[in-house]
């Protein structure tokens, strides 16, 4: 029998090393086990936040989107670019060139520089082109990813759509170019006036004077209708820069577009359709009646003028909401609200982009020299906004043009301003009179007309004189006419303070435009003489002033 040369102390040993290496493996497996939850972990909350980045991304409210260098390959375009340029993400990714087509012809270079690393970063400002061929404003912001050793590995966008605020810009701007234009216009139209009433005044006096079978007297009649026709340019260029003296009534709309039927027959003449839609209900509306039938006339003469080979004319009355957004479809915008509106649309050659801008304009036209004037549409204009209302229009070559009128309704029918009584036939008299005006010519016209009708005249050349002449003079002043507009005290101002030194006195006003309206400056019934006017006029309006209770 073999007998068993291990010693006894040896198979103690190897349970103690295998218990060991149990242990550590036990140890081991533990630890891979942590570290394998661990790391599953860190997957989940890599994804949790890769997911979390993506919904971020496809739900921005700009396009974001990444592209590869080099090549220019796109590798991500957010679901919003299909809202904004009406293409699928997709889309990019099978036609690499179609990222580079959108912008439009000027603007690819700008980004052709950007996304090929060129451009760090920074913004850009492109025009690019909707799916249905729209140009849609692009405002970007880009950032060049580096790989290893620093070279250029793809570039990050975010392009959000800035049309909408451009279209703002552009409003904005064209309303200060009006604005400016405007103030231009009624300075010159009061400058104008002023002469206008020193040649009119003395060439009516004149006319009276002569025989009229003398060569002269109709050599004098012409310079009188010259002067009226002047007279009628500065009217015009009042309604464009706001500074009409209006007389606002209330009345329906649909009464006075029924009313101009005829007329407005006889303007378009046989071959050009006449369509009229009135609003089934009552169209109340609070504006000067007058100017009102001038903006229709001047809106069917320029559709008439637009038609020189026949067409439909449509006009329209109806009621309308005015929402915040459609500020930006109009040119001439209003506070939110409901309006009555007036649409004149016709079927003519219709307008480009570059016309549309200009419109509005003082003396511009498109019609050849001697047709036209150019103050039309600018009356229009003028006359909606002076009446609070709002002024949209819509054209394409070819496809006609419609202009649509927003103006404010009345607040109960048949709400009226005061109107002025007729003219009295009595223009004589012997009562003292303080004529307030600051041009000499206009002053010493009216002056020397009042005097030859049997009244005492006082003179003051501004305000400060007239304080003065007020409070030395020791009789009885019946009336003061004054310029609205003067250096330092102004009309407004002085029939304040004269009101202090004489309550009994009376006032009628003269201007060649009125700043702020005659309304918000003395009252809406104060007496209002506009210039240019005759002496004949001027002796009858004061007679009228001085008559009343």
């Amino acid at each position: 029998m073999t007998k068993n040369l291990r010693p006894r102390g040896a198979d103690s040993d190897c349970d103690d090393t295998l218990r060991m290496l149990q242990e550590e493996l036990a140890q081991t497996n533990r630890e891979v086990m942590a570290l394998t939850i661990e790391l599953e972990t860190r997957l989940e909350q890599l994804r949790a936040a890769e997911e979390r980045y993506r919904r971020l991304a496809e739900n921005a409210p700009d396009i974001i989107y990444r592209v590869e260098l080099p090549g220019g390959r796109c590798t991500f375009m957010n679901p919003r670019v299909e809202q904004v340029l009406g293409y699928a993400p997709g889309e990019f990714y099978a036609d690499p060139g179609l990222l580079g087509r959108l912008p439009q012809p000027d603007d690819r270079a700008a980004l052709e520089a950007a996304l090929c690393g060129e451009s760090a970063g920074g913004t850009i400002l492109m025009r690019w082109q909707h799916r249905n061929g729209s140009a849609v404003w692009i405002e970007q912001d880009q950032t060049v990813v580096r790989g290893a050793g620093g070279a250029a590995a793809a570039v990050e966008c975010i392009a959000r759509d800035v049309t909408e605020r451009k279209s703002l810009e552009e409003q904005l701007r064209q309303s200060q170019k009006m604005e400016a234009v405007g103030r231009l216009a009624g300075g010159v139209a009061h400058d104008f006036n002023n002469l206008l009433t020193v040649i009119s005044g003395y060439g009516a006096q004149a006319i009276s004077a002569i025989d009229p079978a003398s060569e002269l007297y109709g050599e004098l009649r012409e310079i009188n209708s010259a002067a009226d026709r002047a007279a009628g340019l500065t009217r015009q260029l009042l309604a464009f820069s706001r500074r009409q003296v209006l007389q606002p009534q209330a009345f329906d709309l649909n009464s006075v577009v029924g009313d101009m039927d005829r007329m407005v027959r006889r303007l378009l003449g046989e071959n050009i359709e006449l369509r009229t839609v009135l609003a089934q209900d009552e169209s109340w509306i609070y504006a000067d009646r007058g100017q009102l039938e001038q903006v229709i006339l001047n809106l069917v003469i320029n559709a008439r003028d637009a038609m020189p080979k026949g067409g439909v004319l449509v006009l329209e009355t109806a009621h309308a909401e005015l929402g915040v957004s459609d500020s930006q479809r109009l040119v001439l915008s209003a506070p939110p609200g409901r309006y009555v509106t007036l649409a004149v649309r016709d079927t003519g050659h219709g307008m480009d982009e570059a016309t549309l801008t200009r419109i509005f304009e003082p003396f511009f036209t498109t019609k050849p020299k001697g047709q036209g004037t150019g103050l039309g549409l600018s009356m229009v204009y003028g006359i909606v906004k002076q009446s609070d209302g709002a002024l949209g229009v819509r054209s394409e070559p070819g496809k006609g043009t419609a202009f649509e009128v927003f103006l404010p309704p009345a607040r109960q029918q048949g709400e009226r301003s005061s109107e002025t009584a007729g003219t009295a036939k009595q223009t004589k008299g012997s009562e003292t009179i303080l004529v307030v005006e600051d041009e000499s010519g206009v002053r010493k016209l009216m002056s020397a007309a009042l005097r030859k009708a049997g009244y005492s005249l006082l003179e003051a050349s501004n305000g400060e004189e007239a304080l003065a002449v007020a409070e030395g003079h020791a009789g009885a002043i019946h009336l003061v006419i004054s310029d609205v507009v003067m250096p330092g005290i102004g009309g407004a101002e002085l029939a304040k303070r004269l009101a202090a030194l004489r309550p009994e006195l009376k006032m009628l006003f003269t201007s060649g435009y009125s700043e702020t309206g005659l309304a918000n400056l003395t009252g809406p019934e104060t007496p209002f003489l506009q210039k240019p006017f005759t002496p004949a006029t001027l002796a009858a309006k004061v007679r009228e002033v001085l008559d009343r209770s």
